[in-house]
């Protein structure tokens, strides 16, 4: 099937839109320069139209995938002290933990009752936690369930790297052969180095980051791309982000999605830095900025929604800026509704939504 290209009469946009439609239309890549430009673009509507043709040629099927897993945070102790982040605790802490099997097995079959087929597995860099530990609970997942496990961040892969001192290759490896099925894109924030010194000076550089994700890729694991924005990051900074997932994707095909969310102020030392210059993201951001998303990474197969941080109609409307998927029923989420954000969600309310904005839902395993 080709491209859906929207009716748009170039004429009466600017020059800006009409040449990216042009290049959009030819097969044509999206500039930085003209990435950054198109932030101005006031026109919400018009940068819709774009970004949908796009997700037209990635999926000409009419339908919008969703998961149902479970986000079990397996530790909360973590030395990253990003600003932004309510939910994690020092070592020593009297409210830190890291969850026994018991506790993560029980969870895991409640995921699987609920019909769910993947858990996502996080939780923060604690100094305690070495391979052997993680080799050990992996094996034992995989050899008493029948679960997807996409697991570990870049950044907890490295500190694992650390304290175990050894190389991120072989964490990868071990992990992988452990039962590792796929890395889960958290911990790139914005991929600026001046932005993370100020929201998570303890975390990975950029090129770090990357590097993790280049080096999963090399091993045959699949992983996801994050983009958490509305705090300190510049316009350019975003496009620069996107720029860089999209230049490994190039180099390496191992992304399957990209997924743009919005920080939510509430509980976090970030909001002392952000007060009172900068207003909570609103939706008219979002839906830009996802829309660009799509147009400017044009080799990441799909696009994600975000109902946890928009709610479910700003999620639902997405669907029309070039998102395909709508993410995860996510059964347990523990970091955003640490900051006082919750949205409750059920499989009955995502299929409505998918279903009254056009599309056939259709749940992934993957």
């Amino acid at each position: 099937m080709d491209i859906q290209f929207p009716r748009l009469d170039t004429r009466a946009q600017s020059d800006l839109v009409a040449q990216v439609y042009s290049k959009i239309a030819s097969g044509q890549r999206i500039s930085r320069e003209e990435g950054i430009h198109l932030f101005d673009v006031e026109d919400l509507t018009t940068l819709g139209l774009l970004a949908d043709a796009v997700r037209w040629k990635h999926h000409p099927e009419k339908e919008v995938s969703y998961i149902i897993d479970r986000n079990i945070n397996y530790t909360n102790v973590c030395t990253a002290d990003c600003k932004f982040c309510a939910f994690y605790r020092r070592p020593g802490d009297a409210e830190g933990y890291t969850l026994d099997k018991e506790t993560i097995g029980k969870k895991i079959q409640e995921t699987l009752d609920l019909g769910g087929t993947r858990i996502l597995l996080q939780g923060g860099h604690n100094p305690e936690l070495k391979i052997e530990w993680y080799e050990e609970m992996f094996r034992w997942i995989k050899s008493t369930y029948s679960i997807i496990l996409h697991a570990l961040s870049p950044s907890e892969i490295i500190t694992i790297s650390k304290v175990s001192r050894i190389s991120v290759p072989e964490v990868i490896s071990r992990l992988k052969a452990a039962g590792l099925d796929s890395i889960p894109g958290g911990g790139a924030e914005i991929l600026s180095d001046r932005v993370r010194a100020i929201i998570a000076p303890g975390k990975t550089s950029s090129a770090e980051w990357l590097g993790v994700m280049e080096e999963a890729h090399k091993l045959g694991l699949k992983t996801t791309a994050t983009m958490m924005f509305g705090h300190v990051e510049t316009v350019a900074e975003r496009v620069d982000h996107m720029i860089l997932c999209r230049e490994l994707q190039d180099k390496t095909g191992g992304f399957y999605n990209f997924i743009p969310w919005t920080f939510h102020r509430g509980n976090t030392e970030l909001d002392f830095v952000l007060l009172p210059e900068r207003e909570k993201t609103s939706a008219f951001e979002y839906l830009k900025t996802v829309a660009i998303s799509r147009i400017m990474v044009d080799n990441i197969p799909t696009i994600q929604s975000s109902w946890v941080t928009q709610g479910l109609k700003v999620a639902q409307i997405s669907l029309r800026f070039g998102a395909n998927d709508f993410g995860s029923l996510m059964i347990e989420e523990n970091v955003v509704s640490a900051t006082g954000l919750q949205y409750n969600m059920t499989l009955k309310k995502m299929t409505k939504a998918i279903k009254t904005a056009g599309f056939t839902p259709v749940q992934r395993n993957w």
